[in-house]
This record gives structure tokens, C-alpha cells and sequence, in this order.
């Protein structure tokens, strides 16, 4: 189940980002449900959880505004917009399914799953940016009393970076996925 969740997760960022470049470029034909139904066609065969994919794409779309307005005052020195878009939709869907898919997803499930689709999506620095801005979430949202998933008091919550130390997102022409 991990690897086709894994899989899952790439079809959404691909759907997220295509949408959002279409969607910024005015493309009268952009339409979520259709560039998701297009992103799973090569992997029909693989992926055996098309809704989990349909719930991660049409939760984060449906939440994009609320998702932006938590993470904005995180990452206080970069705006959401001056974010890639590759990174600025990892941090939103892994936020969201820390927020929002809590019964079925771990926390630190989906702040390990955004770090991997950084480093295969993102720049050089996007893992180190997405893991700061994730785990100060999970800090600050998800466990602030430091109880870790176990319920016990721990000395040092992971993940091991911060928001903003040297973690800065590359502003680049993003290319587009495949």
C-alpha cells in the first residue's frame, strides 16, 4: 500500500502543479478533474487506489486558501507566491493530509512523503524548505505540547530542521513534470 500511496502522491503533485500553471496562464480549459483523470492513464496499472489520489487533489484544491493562510505566517519570510510552484503545492498537500487525513495518514508520514516528492520534484534546497516548514507545522499545530505520536514527552520533536535556516526555495523556471 505505501509504494502505491507514494505513487499516488506524485499524480497529485503533477495534477496540482499542472493545474495551477494552467490555471495562472488562463487556460480556459483547466479543469482539475481532467488533467487527474489524464496523470493516472500511464499508471492505471499501478496505482489501485484512484480515490485516495481523487481525495488528495480535490482536498487540497477545495482547501488551497486555508492551507496558504497557515502556512504563510510559518515560512513568514517568503511569501506563498514567491514559492515554486512545485514546492508551494508539496508543502499544501503535505499539510493538508497532516490536518486533514490524520486517521489514515501519520503526521510524520506525510511530512517524509513531501520531503521525497521535493527532492524528486524541487530544487537542490526544496527538501531542506519543505522538511523546516512541515515540521515547524507539526510543532506548532499537530503536537505542540511535544508528545510525539506516542503520547510521550520527547526532548527534541523531528523533523530535524527549521523554516528558514538556509533552507531557502529556488526561484526557477520549473519544468514541466512527466
Amino acid at each position: 500500500m505505501g509504494a502505491n500511496r507514494h505513487l499516488g502522491r506524485i499524480i497529485v503533485i503533477q495534477t496540482l502543479y499542472e493545474y495551477e500553471m494552467r490555471k495562472a496562464s488562463k487556460d480556459p480549459m483547466a479543469d482539475v478533474d481532467k488533467i487527474m483523470a489524464k496523470n493516472i492513464v500511464p499508471y492505471k496499472e499501478a496505482v489501485t487506489d484512484a480515490k485516495f489520489v481523487r481525495e488528495l487533489v480535490e482536498g487540497v484544491d477545495s482547501h488551497t486558501a486555508e492551507l496558504d493562510e497557515i502556512l504563510q505566517p510559518i515560512a513568514p519570510e517568503w511569501p506563498i507566491s514567491s514559492i515554486s510552484p512545485i514546492d508551494r503545492n508539496v508543502l499544501r498537500l503535505g499539510l493538508f493530509e497532516m490536518l486533514h487525513r490524520q486517521d489514515d495518514v501519520p503526521a510524520k508520514v506525510a511530512i517524509n512523503e513531501a520531503v521525497e516528492l521535493a527532492k524528486m520534484f524541487g530544487s537542490d534546497n526544496s527538501s531542506r524548505f519543505v522538511n523546516g516548514v512541515l515540521g515547524t507545522a507539526y510543532r506548532t499545530l499537530i503536537d505542540p505540547a511535544g508528545q510525539g505520536e506516542s503520547g510521550e514527552k520527547t526532548s527534541k520533536s523531528e523533523p530535524e530542521s527549521k523554516a528558514g535556516e538556509g533552507a531557502k526555495p529556488e526561484q526557477t523556471e520549473e519544468q514541466p513534470l512527466q
